[in-house]
């Protein structure tokens, strides 16, 4: 597939550098089955296996000791020739391949921890903070016209599109009792279910973490008329008359409970469905369909949420990336997100977080109050720790913990270990609990992680320290994308 160009250019680079040589470190994070490095530097004889790294496996990297000059490479990815469209890259006679210069051992990458749980780039050794140079602006024009494509896209394309070739689709009886329904989402890993309804034979809602943190809440306030005994038999259908109350007393925001399921049709357009998932505030949304005209016999083909939405838009423009002007833009040149504001700065929405000797009552206030899905869990140097969520919180359904602990006991720490050791059987979060990004990321590398399975947020570090500076989710990518 190479000619001799790459050839020479790795033999001109090997006699120029002696025996300097500088470990340099190659990521492909977009997945594959069997991923393999070759480049100029091994003469493109040689395939190179690269590693999925610990705890996200979609990610792959390999470090080689390359000779200081100009080298170029290619990742060959199941099968397939494929370079990064992230990374510097150049077209020739071999085609496409990206480009990396070493000039000298100074290079030699620092703080790079293979065992880490957390996201995988070295931080420590990419680019300065941006705040100090000169950072690139999108114009009104090309803005708009990224925004005009997104939206042609996904008006054009249907829900029916994200269905799977092959999957389950889990549904709740109302008539379920409580504590069961949360082992189930437990035991099958997966943080919510639609509510089936026998007697009306239609899907009348969703349960998921948020109901189960109010219940929680509600057992330990003093007076509740909700008893750990009573939880055995207390039924779905029960929880949800009585949540009104329930909800205006800890969020204030004082909604008519029972309110009407929020669904969508399967010829339903992308951007109706992710409208609809942005203004109920939900994380996902039924794909129901019927054959009867008046919706009887309905049938649950799937749950639609943003990240598969997301995963689409990634697909369609993956090959044609330079038609969105905005996927290169720098995340902090553009309004995208909740930051943590800069000295003399004011925000109208201040950045949540926590410190892991915090109570789990506190936490769990905090996600209540602040309408939030999860807060990142920060030292006293506001480094990142970790990450609490919603759907952390079904961890407690194994073995009843909820019964044996008070939530003001519990640390946050303490409820992070519970959950690492109560791993449900198929992994809810898939070892992609905690990811993170830069602030000189471009908007389509973060786009690209959100789109990946299990990812829902992006927390925002700085280099090296890793101190938390902001978090994207995708709600804010879809805010942004759409112009809301």
């Amino acid at each position: 597939m190479f000619g001799s160009t790459m050839d020479s250019n790795s033999r001109g680079n090997s006699a120029a550098a002696a025996q300097i040589l500088t470990p340099t470190r190659f990521v492909w994070p977009y997945g594959g089955r069997r991923v393999y490095l070759s480049g100029s530097f091994t003469r493109w004889t040689e395939h190179v296996p690269m590693s999925p790294i610990e705890g996200c496996a979609t990610v792959f990297q390999v470090i080689c000791n390359l000779t200081p000059g100009y080298h170029q490479y290619k990742f060959f990815v199941d099968g397939e020739w494929r370079h990064d469209e992230h990374q510097p890259f150049v077209t020739g006679n071999g085609g496409v391949v990206n480009t990396i210069l070493i000039t000298g051992p100074d290079m030699v990458p620092t703080g790079f921890n293979p065992s880490s749980s957390m996201d995988v780039d070295d931080f420590s050794q990419r680019g300065a903070d941006p705040s100090q140079e000169s950072i690139p602006r999108i114009s009104g024009a090309d803005l708009e016209m990224s925004r005009h494509r997104i939206a042609v896209l996904l008006s054009t394309r249907t829900a029916y599109e994200l269905l799977p070739e092959s999957g389950k689709v889990i549904a709740l009886d109302v008539n379920l009792p409580v504590k069961q329904a949360f082992h189930i989402l437990y035991e099958q890993g997966i943080p919510l279910a639609p509510l089936w309804d026998f007697g009306k034979g239609q899907f009348v809602g969703v349960l998921g973490p948020l109901d189960f943190i109010l219940i929680l809440r509600e057992l330990g306030t003093h007076g509740s008329n909700l008893t750990e005994e009573e939880l055995e038999t207390h039924t779905i259908a029960a929880w949800k008359e009585g949540k009104a109350h329930i909800s205006r007393q800890y969020d204030g925001i004082g909604r008519q409970y029972p309110r009407p399921l929020v669904q969508v049709g399967p010829y339903d357009n992308l951007k109706d469905v992710a409208l609809k998932i942005l203004q109920n505030k939900v994380a996902a949304v039924p794909v129901i369909y019927s054959s009867v005209q008046d919706g009887s016999y309905p049938q649950l083909l799937h749950l639609a949420s943003l990240s598969g939405i997301l995963k689409c838009i990634c697909r369609y423009f993956r090959h044609s990336s330079s038609s969105l002007p905005i996927l290169q833009q720098p995340i902090c040149s553009i309004p995208l997100g909740t930051w943590v504001p800069r000295m003399g700065e004011s925000s109208s929405k201040p950045l949540a977080t926590l410190r892991p000797h915090a109570s789990l009552g506190s936490a769990l206030s905090l996600l209540v109050q602040a309408q939030v899905s999860a807060i990142p869990v920060v030292d006293d140097n506001d480094s990142l720790i970790d990450i609490y969520s919603r759907s952390d919180i079904t961890a407690l359904a194994k073995d009843k913990a909820y019964a044996q602990i008070h939530l003001d006991d519990m640390t946050v720490h303490q409820a992070l270990q519970l959950g690492q050791e109560a791993s449900p059987p198929y992994g809810m979060n898939n070892g992609n609990r905690c990811q993170m990004c830069l602030r000189s990321d471009s908007l389509g590398k973060v786009i690209e992680r959100l789109a990946n399975p299990g990812v829902r947020r992006l927390v925002i570090v700085e280099a090296g320290s890793k101190r938390v500076e902001g978090i994207i989710s995708l709600s804010d990518v879809f805010r942004f994308l759409l112009g809301l």
